[in-house]
């Protein structure tokens, strides 16, 4: 008799679990890019002589070091890696191209001429968006910005609306837009730390902005100027991004370099707000781009799509689902300690089908001498579509006995 009333049991746990046959267990939303803090046992960062500043290990998305990073600043021409972010999204989009030419309306031209910087562009020239992309990434220019703002979005208000919304499903919860050129305006705010992620998004999904972030000088209708970025000039590793100034923001870099470490790329993204000189940006970013580079050891722990782990699946049409990412898993340690990583994987059972490809699904867990270094998500290779009704309807048993 008890045998019976415990494979009732078991045929009423079964019933009530077939209700969420279909329903995934895990959120397929995608997340931003999201950096670690720096934990306990990271080096202390040298005396940088700014405000605020962040650097950023694109690489382990790792926070190396950072100080006042939350604090509100205006964002000035830091802006601009926001407008050229939607900018290249249009272009990738096929809204624009870049042989196509724009007008350089009443509106653009007078924001060129006002305080600040400009491209020389002549009043109601028809210039190509590449040329425009030049003028407002190599000479910073108000009046090539807001002329691609109008190509984007047909006016710079529709433009700035879409500023603000790119900022919000980034996850940014300060930045704030009310132009795209970064004039002074009341209610334009960011912070250090979310300015590098724009930046981080910009260069890892438009990576060819830095082939004119890198360029050292442009000339526009006979006006030749340089970049302002002198780490052009002084590190072959940094090619690019973007440098700012107003009297209340005071001068500041978004600076990023590029090196070689184990047969492949690693980049750091730095950003310095609020140092007092064009020369105090640029030596006080190299300080902490060099301490960022040899400072660490890279280890890469697996190779882009390598199988990290297997996980059981429940009602799919697979058992299985290799777990990686599609990125190399690499981790930014103190020089020399590398050999003392370990790594743990934690999930939350069961998963049930279906699952998409990409879908984040466990944690990788990284400690260092025994103190917690860094949490990577674990994400599905392949997908696992629904079983047929039989197997969900087996496997939702098989849940319900376990």
């Amino acid at each position: 008799m008890f045998a019976y009333f415990d494979r009732r049991r078991a045929f009423v746990a079964a019933v009530l679990l077939l209700s969420a046959l279909t329903r995934p267990v895990w959120s397929a939303v995608s997340t931003p890019v999201a950096f670690a803090p720096p934990p306990a046992g990271m080096p202390a960062p040298p005396e940088v002589a700014a405000r605020a500043f962040i650097l950023q290990d694109l690489a382990s998305r790792q926070t190396l070091a950072a100080r006042n990073a939350d604090q509100k600043i205006e964002p000035a021409s830091l802006t601009k890696l926001m407008t050229a972010y939607l900018v290249f999204q249009a272009l990738d989009g096929g809204k624009l191209q870049l042989n196509q030419q724009l007008l350089v309306s009443d509106r653009a031209w007078r924001t060129g001429m006002t305080a600040g910087s400009r491209s020389f562009f002549a009043l109601h020239d028809r210039v190509t968006v590449a040329d425009l992309l030049k003028g407002m990434l190599v000479q910073n220019g108000n009046d090539a910005t807001i002329a691609l703002a109008e190509g984007v979005a047909g006016s710079v208000e529709a433009f700035v609306d879409q500023m603000n919304r790119q900022a919000q499903l980034f996850g940014l919860t300060t930045t704030h837009f009310r132009n795209p050129e970064g004039l002074s305006a009341p209610g334009q705010v960011s912070t250090a730390r979310e300015l590098s992620l724009i930046a981080a998004r910009l260069i890892l999904d438009y990576p060819k902005v830095l082939m004119d972030a890198s360029i050292k000088d442009f000339t526009v209708n006979g006006v030749k100027q340089a970049n302002r970025n002198l780490l052009l000039w002084r590190d072959p590793t940094v090619d690019g991004l973007l440098t700012s100034y107003t009297d209340s923001a005071g001068y500041g870099l978004v600076a990023t370099s590029s090196r070689q470490v184990a047969g492949a790329p690693r980049r750091l993204v730095s950003v310095v707000i609020g140092a007092t000189s064009p020369e105090s940006r640029a030596s006080e970013s190299q300080k902490l781009l060099n301490w960022g580079q040899v400072g660490f050891d890279v280890v890469k722990l697996f190779d882009a799509g390598q199988t990290v782990a297997t996980a059981p699946v429940w009602k799919g049409q697979a058992s299985q689902v290799a777990l990686g990412r599609t990125t190399p898993i690499m981790v930014v340690v103190p020089k020399g300690q590398g050999k003392i990583l370990k790594t743990s994987i934690t999930r939350q059972d069961p998963l049930l089908a279906p699952l998409i490809q990409g879908q984040h699904v466990a944690t990788l867990k990284i400690t260092l001498a025994g103190q917690p270094w860094q949490d990577l998500p674990l994400t599905t290779l392949q997908a696992v579509p629904s079983a047929g009704w039989l197997g969900r309807a087996w496997d939702a048993i098989r849940l319900g006995l376990k």
